[in-house]
């Protein structure tokens, strides 16, 4: 009886012991573990396992920080840690978190490329501050020659390739992976349609790309756009200096910062400068949006050769076909913006 006893005492230490592995490998591993609802985490290449448990602690992701840190010790997270932008959803368990990061599951994000970027400084520092690699690694990439030239465009011609729109990415993307992506997109959007548009109007998609800069540098306003871009194609058809203010703004900043345009700018020695060289500058002056470049794909058939902003005040314009007329409208414009300061002045109308 004794001996039975004995075996029996020791058969329920066993199962107590054994219940209670399984209850620590349960907590430990299968237990929900993430609060919340869909928390991000950004982990860079260059974080260790510690810097990883302080980036979970900063986030109050986790109930329990000790039994992830158990899990992922046991199943070797502390040496396999893959960089990235990871969704970690609410009920995960210590196993799938640690799989999630080992691994490498990431989650694209939706990137934005706005438009009116003016430099490569500019696209770079806008990157950098976006995806992972910071605005040095995205200005080598850009300023690399063999990389343009592989892409199809000269260092001019460049800014034609980036087509703002919102796109899916991964938060890790190599620099040089995303100016690819750029030109994956950059052919997608230049479709039959569009190529078949601009060989119409006798224009490379280029040369499409530089007036579209040029015509979203005159106007926000839309409706205009079409207008705006009839206005300088019928100034290249007839060989007339296209007289664009933004692209000696463009060449004036490659130098200083101007504000105020002044007639002694206009004798600036540039290729950008459109009131001394006759057709389009070199590339474009900024990154033009779709609108814009379907502007000039689509540009209105008229007869006007100018345009000033109207004395309005309303971001529209005034469009003339004859100088005279342009100097009338213009003459409009300055008496109404003569009166708004001197209103402004006395404090009788708010400040623009």
């Amino acid at each position: 009886m004794r001996k039975k006893g004995i075996v029996w005492l020791c058969l329920a230490i066993a199962f107590i012991a054994a219940a209670i592995a399984v209850i620590i490998y349960y907590y430990r591993f299968y237990k929900p573990n993430s609060v919340g609802n869909e928390a991000v985490l950004y982990v860079y290449h260059n974080t260790d396992y510690q810097g990883l448990l302080d980036t979970l602690a900063s986030s109050n992701t986790l109930i329990s920080l000790s039994t992830f840190d158990k899990a992922a010790r046991k199943m070797g997270l502390d040496t396999t840690i893959k960089a990235g932008r990871y969704i970690l959803e609410e009920g995960m368990n210590n196993k799938a978190i640690v799989r999630t990061f080992a691994n490498g599951w990431q989650k694209p994000m939706n990137f934005t490329l706005r438009g009116y970027i003016r430099s490569y400084e500019q696209m770079a520092g806008y990157l950098g501050k976006r995806l992972e690699c910071d605005s040095v690694s995205f200005s080598k990439a850009i300023y690399n020659l063999q990389l343009t030239e592989e892409l199809g465009f000269e260092p001019e011609t460049y800014f034609g390739m980036f087509i703002p729109n919102t796109y899916e990415v991964y938060w890790t993307i190599t620099p040089e992976d995303f100016l690819r992506r750029m030109k994956k997109e950059y052919d997608s959007f230049w479709n039959d349609s569009r190529k078949a548009k601009a060989a119409a109007l006798n224009m490379t998609q280029d040369q499409v790309s530089t007036l579209a800069s040029i015509v979203i540098e005159e106007t926000k306003y839309e409706p205009e756009m079409p207008t705006i871009a009839g206005v300088y194609l019928n100034r290249l058809r007839i060989g007339m200096p296209l007289q664009a203010d933004p692209t000696v703004i463009f060449a004036l900043n490659q130098e200083e910062r101007v504000t105020r345009l002044l007639n002694k700018h206009l004798k600036i020695d540039s290729p950008y400068n459109t009131y001394t060289h006759k057709g389009l500058p070199p590339g474009p002056i900024t990154i033009a949006p779709p609108v814009a470049i379907d502007a000039v794909l689509n540009p209105d058939t008229h007869g006007y050769l100018y345009f000033c902003a109207k004395e309005t005040f309303d971001g529209q314009h005034n469009f003339a076909k004859t100088y005279s007329e342009h100097l009338r409208n213009a003459r409009a414009y300055q008496r109404a913006l003569t009166a708004r300061q001197r209103a402004q002045a006395t404090g009788n109308l708010p400040n623009l």
